[in-house]
């Protein structure tokens, strides 16, 4: 059973028949962003988000939030560009459109869960990389918050055997990865990297998508991919996973990433990690009622 519905998956991710294409806007926007800051140019961001107006509102949802450091409302896309600046912006318009890409139903999983730990995953990303002093906290947020969009295709592709999977993993308390090749023989790391490489994502993405519950085995980026794998297990140890409890005792200083990040980010071995959990803890309300909002919004 586990070998065909590998097989059956592996052929239907071959025309990605069933999974969905990123928003129109979205590649467009990552694209252009992914040039020098000093290059950009706000009224072509503002542009590209604003041919959506479901995204240019939610983005405006986002743009008001504490999360992203602003106090005062901000009532239009270039005045959130204005006061939150560019790269800040593009975290945001990226989380909105990605937050579309889930089925809405059928599936076992609910997409209130599933978000929170995407998004909650991008923002300690980012607070991690700027506590560690990595040079891109931009890259960092998109690593997290695109980590798992393998899990998307397979609610895509296999919905009614990944709903076994999801029980097993639940049953027993184990990473989510672990039930998949148990239950259909892949996990959702190697899926989504055909995807990441089929969307044409940048490559230091398609290494995080790929290779984040095994740091060692990326061949490049390994920094950037040990920082989301970290970030990734902190939320899951700290509630924020898929919505059971994973039975495991963790030592971050011995998880295989710690050591990677460590030889690009010395003031790791100083980072308090009780300290850390403690602060993040305070934003991770507001991550719920976002993505809340998200979904009671009008799409």
């Amino acid at each position: 059973m586990t070998d065909q519905t590998k097989e059956v998956l592996l052929k239907k991710l071959g025309s990605l028949e069933q999974m969905p294409t990123l928003p129109v806007t979205l590649l467009p926007l990552l694209r252009y962003m992914e040039q020098p800051l000093q290059r950009m140019e706000m009224q072509q961001i503002v542009e590209l988000i604003s041919q959506d107006n479901s995204l240019a509102a939610q983005c405006l949802h986002m743009a008001n939030s504490p999360l992203f450091g602003r106090r005062q409302t901000v009532e239009t896309i270039r005045d959130a560009v204005v006061a939150l600046g560019l790269q800040r912006m593009r975290d945001i318009a990226t989380s909105c459109s990605v937050l579309t890409l889930l089925p809405r139903q059928g599936t076992g999983v609910d997409p209130v869960v599933f978000w929170e730990h995407s998004l909650g995953c991008a923002l300690v990303c980012r607070q991690f990389a700027q506590k560690i002093g990595y040079a891109n906290p931009g890259k960092a947020y998109l690593g997290g918050l695109l980590h798992d969009i393998g899990i998307v295709a397979h609610l895509w592709v296999v919905p009614g055997e990944y709903q076994a999977t999801l029980e097993l993993a639940r049953t027993q308390r184990i990473p989510l990865h672990e039930a998949e090749m148990a239950t259909i023989g892949i996990t959702y790391c190697e899926t989504g990297r055909r995807v990441a490489e089929r969307w044409g994502l940048a490559p230091d993405l398609i290494a995080v998508v790929g290779c984040h519950h095994d740091p060692p085995s990326a061949v490049v980026h390994r920094d950037l991919v040990a920082l989301v794998a970290l970030s990734d297990l902190l939320c899951r140890m700290s509630g924020l996973g898929y919505g059971y409890v994973e039975e495991r005792q963790v030592s971050f200083v011995d998880e295989p990433g710690f050591a990677i990040l460590l030889q690009e980010c010395p003031l790791l071995r100083t980072l308090d990690w009780a300290r850390f959990t403690f602060e993040l803890e305070a934003y991770m309300d507001e991550v719920h009622r976002l993505v809340s909002l998200f979904y009671r919004a009008p799409q």
